[in-house]
C-alpha cells in the first residue's frame, strides 16, 4: 500500500535522486505565502504540492513538508479525507519514538470511530499497524477496509503480502486472485501470483499449482514483452515442471528456451550500473546467475 512510513523515509536509488531533486526545488516551488492566485490555484498546483511534502519528508526536509501540508490544508480544509492522510503520514514520518507512533494510532481510532469509512485514515492505520511489526492486527485493518471498498486492487495485494508473511499461502493466493479480478491487465499481479503458487507447490497439488504459475508467469510477459520477473519465474516454473515430469515436454521446453532467450535480452540491454535501472539491480543480478546455471544452446 503507497505511503507507509518506510516507504517515504527508506528509499533508494533512482526514487531517492528523485526526491531530493524536487525537494531542493522547495524555495522555488512554495515561494512567499501570499495567498491564492489564479496562476497558483490550480489543481495541477496542489498535485504538485502534495508531492512536494513527500519528497521533503523522504529526504529529512520535515519543516517544508509542513509548510506544504499547512497549504493543502488551508486550501482544502482539515476536515479533507485526503489531508487527514497526509497529516497523518507527517506524524507518522516525524515521530521520534514508539510513543509517538502509538499516539498516531490512537487519533486513527479516534477518527474512525467518527468516520468508519475514512479511506485514507483506514490506508495510514494498516501502514502504521505494519511499522509497528502487528501483522495480525493489520491483516483485520485491512480486512474491514476491504469491507468498505471490495474493488480496491492494491488493498488486496497487500492482504497477500500480509498473508504470506503469516504463512498463510492459501489465502495470498486468494487475495491476489481477487485482486486480478479488478485489474486483470495487470502483469505484475500475474506475475506476483506465478510467484506464490511456485512457492507453494511443495504438496500432492504440485502439478495443479505449478500449471497456474506458469500460466501466470506467461500472462505477465504477454502483457508486458520486457517484463524481467515475468521471464525469471517462467524459467523456474517450467524448468520444476520438466523436472518433475509434469505437463507436456515439449511444450515446457519451449517455453523455458524462450524465456532465457529474453532474459539474456534483457540483461544485455541494461546494465547493473545505469541509475535508470538501479531500482531493479538485484533482479538484474539474480537474471545473470540464472542465465549462468542454464546457459543458452547454440
Amino acid at each position: 500500500m503507497a505511503g507507509t512510513v518506510s516507504d517515504v523515509r527508506e528509499i533508494s536509488g533512482s526514487d531517492m535522486i528523485s526526491a531530493l531533486h524536487l525537494a531542493q526545488q522547495a524555495p522555488v516551488i512554495l515561494g512567499p505565502e501570499s495567498g491564492s492566485t489564479s496562476a497558483t490555484d490550480t489543481a495541477a498546483y496542489y498535485a504538485r504540492i502534495e508531492q512536494l511534502m513527500l519528497a521533503c519528508l523522504r529526504t529529512g526536509d520535515d519543516q517544508s513538508a509542513h509548510t506544504c501540508l499547512n497549504r493543502l490544508s488551508l486550501r482544502f480544509g482539515p476536515s479533507n479525507e485526503r489531508i487527514m492522510g497526509l497529516r497523518g503520514l507527517y506524524e507518522e514520518a516525524t515521530a521520534k519514538d514508539q510513543a509517538a507512533l502509538e499516539k498516531c494510532l490512537q487519533e486513527y481510532d479516534h477518527t474512525l470511530s467518527q468516520s468508519p469509512v475514512n479511506v485514507p485514515i483506514l490506508k495510514r492505520r494498516v501502514a502504521l499497524l505494519r511499522s509497528l511489526n502487528r501483522p495480525t492486527d493489520a491483516i483485520s485493518a485491512l480486512i474491514q477496509l476491504l469491507d468498505a471498498i471490495p474493488t480496491d486492487a492494491e488493498a488486496w495485494c497487500e492482504l497477500a503480502d500480509l498473508y504470506q508473511t503469516q504463512g498463510l499461502g492459501a489465502q495470498a493466493i486468494f487475495s491476489l486472485e481477487e485482486a486480478l479480478l479488478i485489474a486483470p491487465n495487470s502483469w505484475n499481479i500475474h506475475a506476483r501470483l506465478g510467484e506464490l503458487l511456485y512457492i507453494t507447490s511443495t504438496d500432492g497439488d504440485a502439478p495443479r499449482l505449478l500449471g497456474k504459475s506458469v500460466q501466470h508467469f506467461s500472462r505477465s510477459i504477454e502483457l508486458c514483452d520486457d517484463y524481467l520477473r515475468g521471464f525469471y519465474g517462467l524459467t523456474l516454473a517450467s524448468t520444476r515442471m520438466l523436472e518433475n515430469n509434469y505437463g507436456q515436454p515439449q511444450t515446457l521446453e519451449r517455453l523455458k528456451a524462450f524465456a532465457l532467450h529474453q532474459l539474456g535480452e534483457i540483461v544485455k540491454t541494461r546494465s547493473v550500473d545505469d541509475q535508470h535501472w538501479a531500482s531493479s539491480r538485484s533482479e538484474l543480478i539474480a537474471a545473470k546467475e540464472l542465465l549462468n546455471r542454464f546457459p543458452l544452446k547454440v
